[in-house]
């Protein structure tokens, strides 16, 4: 049909310009995020948009009817000739707008997104919580995906994930990859872990610890000789610590303060920050959990986190802000840049 030529050539186009989002809003003309701005798509499409039956037309019934209940609805969308995309519809004031997030057709590795050799000593862990963190759009996504990857390419182990909707399409390799879709494949994140202990799994990625239930049960499975890779939508390692324990009644604190210092074994925070050149780079805090980190969280002081990462370089840790300086020494970014993304103080 026309109106389906239409969506997909903007998609297509998308693409082309090596956009991150493509943008659809009611009587709007399409818009794309590249290196993190809002730009025009270019050519600009001619109106009228009717975007509302467009974007009705790519989702199936089910969806549907989930966005006709709910008023949101996440899900996947792939064209094998485009590419795939992981689509968020929702309702505004205007009407009905999406956002295209475009996937990467093939997974990325550590080396090509530049990610440091901590990261494959995370890979070769076989037990306890990793945390990969950061706020929306800063690529925690793909630096999970890379981590998987090298996993299942490295690994003779079977890799499961629970995932919002799937994003990656991972091939299994010396290890093998079952794949689970929230709605489509399990009802929740806090069902498919539980429902995992009977898959056996040797790593569990929950694609993001939104919950109290996903939390409490995700340090469990993290301590039961699993690695577990998470997500969370905080700015630093204290930040992410504290996020976790606060989701629990207060009677609870000490005693997951506890379980969390033995079960934790790494919090990565990242952001992407403008290169030199065009595009952006990733930025990231390094915190391993060592015997002082440990002491720290059974203890409640987050708030010295920062300097014993800051002084744990030979483990592998850095600050964000030493991470910056080193990508300005190395030409990656510029003074003006450096200035603007570096932390007066520890995020806590």
């Amino acid at each position: 049909m026309e109106r389906d030529r239409r969506i997909m050539d903007w998609l297509r186009r998308a693409v082309e310009s090596n956009a991150s989002d493509l943008h659809l809003a009611s009587s709007k003309a399409p818009r794309i995020r590249k290196h993190g701005e809002i730009q025009d798509l270019y050519p600009i499409p001619s109106g009228p948009f009717n975007i509302d039956e467009l974007i009705l037309e790519i989702m199936s019934e089910s969806k549907k009817a989930e966005f006709l209940r709910c008023g949101e609805v996440d899900f996947s969308f792939t064209n094998s000739s485009i590419g795939r995309f992981r689509v968020n519809v929702f309702r505004q004031l205007n009407g009905i707008s999406a956002v295209f997030r475009v996937i990467p057709v093939s997974v990325p590795t550590l080396e090509e997104i530049s990610a440091p050799n901590v990261f494959s000593r995370f890979c070769e862990m076989r037990d306890g919580l990793v945390l990969i963190s950061g706020p929306t759009g800063c690529g925690k996504s793909t630096t999970m995906a890379a981590m998987v990857d090298s996993i299942i390419r490295d690994r003779k182990v079977h890799v499961l994930t629970i995932e919002d909707p799937i994003e990656f399409i991972y091939q299994s390799q010396q290890g093998i990859i079952s794949q689970r879709q929230l709605h489509d494949h399990t009802h929740s994140f806090e069902g498919g872990l539980k429902a995992a202990l009977r898959e056996d799994p040797d790593v569990i990625l929950v694609g993001e610890m939104r919950d109290l239930a996903t939390i409490r049960l995700a340090i469990t499975v993290a301590e039961t000789g699993h690695l577990v890779l998470s997500t969370l939508h905080t700015l630093s390692a204290a930040q992410s610590i504290n996020r976790i324990i606060d989701t629990f009644p207060v009677g609870e604190q000490s005693i997951i303060r506890s379980m969390l210092s033995g079960a934790l074994k790494g919090v990565v925070s990242q952001m992407l920050v403008p290169k030199t050149e065009e595009g952006r780079i990733a930025a990231w805090e390094i915190m391993m959990v060592t015997s002082a980190i440990r002491h720290l969280i059974r203890e409640n002081k987050m708030a010295q986190m920062h300097s014993v990462i800051e002084t744990g370089a030979k483990m592998g840790m850095q600050t964000m802000n030493q991470c910056l300086r080193n990508l300005h020494a190395q030409g990656c970014i510029s003074r003006d840049v450096l200035s603007e993304y570096t932390l007066g103080v520890a995020l806590c």
